[in-house]
């Protein structure tokens, strides 16, 4: 078992005119928990793990993840979320040096309805583009699949729950690099106590497709606390989590 701590900043741009009554707070938590919520957001999440690789140093991935979503009619939204990792990856042997730089950059496009009550959901391409600064940390080859969100969100409710799951195959062959076949799951469930505080577990879990017998899965389990402050009248979320991770096969029969 591997242990990770995850430490996110969201700055709410298009929540920054709005005033600071709890029940405002209450709304731009659920709003920042929504993964599609029709709100320009800019999160930044950083991940540090410890005991990674065969030195067992830590490994650390900062996460910077524009969210902006469009009206592309009176019914549809499309809301576009970019993933560009910065990443510091520890030695992969005792005479080796750590390696710093940027990693592919993950673009998803979520197709939306407006109006949605209870249930809210999104689909659409996720796209891999091998922008990495060293290929320790990245694949040359273009990645293409598909994503979707589920969530579960309701006025006066103090629960968000939902998942956002993805897929994504080599489309390219540069020949220089491995085909890869990979799939991330991300289940989440906040419950809101109030004054924009809120118990949160949104582990991460990734499949490798290609990885050989008992290897496929990395499941980590845990969670936190997150709370929406404010620098001036722009609102910030913040959010602190513990994790503990495996790699494991999972039979289906």
């Amino acid at each position: 078992m591997s242990k990770m701590w995850v430490i996110s900043v969201s700055i709410l741009l298009a929540a920054s005119g709005a005033c600071r009554a709890d029940n405002d707070v209450a709304n731009q938590a659920k709003q920042a928990q929504n993964p599609i919520a029709d709100l320009i957001s800019v999160p930044f999440q950083n991940n540090t793990n410890l005991n990674a690789g065969p030195e067992r140093e830590t490994q650390n991935d900062l996460n910077i993840q524009p969210v902006i979503p469009m009206a592309i009619s009176p019914d549809w939204n499309v809301i576009t979320r970019t993933i560009l990792p910065v990443i510091s990856e520890p030695p992969l042997s005792e005479y080796g040096s750590r390696t710093n730089g940027i990693g592919d950059v993950l673009f998803s496009a979520f197709f939306s309805p407006r109006t949605s009550h209870g249930w809210i959901w999104g689909a659409g391409p996720a796209i891999q583009i091998p922008t990495h600064s060293d290929t320790l940390l990245g694949n040359n080859d273009w990645g293409l699949g598909p994503t979707f969100v589920v969530l579960h969100l309701e006025a006066g409710s103090p629960w968000v729950y939902g998942v956002l799951v993805n897929n994504v195959w080599s489309v390219s062959s540069s020949r220089s690099s491995r085909a890869y076949n990979d799939g991330v799951m991300q289940p989440f469930v906040n419950y809101n106590l109030g004054h924009g505080v809120y118990l949160v577990s949104s582990p991460i879990l990734t499949v490798n497709w290609k990885a050989a017998g008992g290897q496929e899965w990395t499941v980590p389990v845990g969670g936190g606390l997150g709370k929406i402050a404010h620098l001036g009248k722009v609102p910030v979320n913040l959010q602190f989590s513990g994790l503990t991770a495996g790699t494991y096969t999972v039979l289906l029969s």
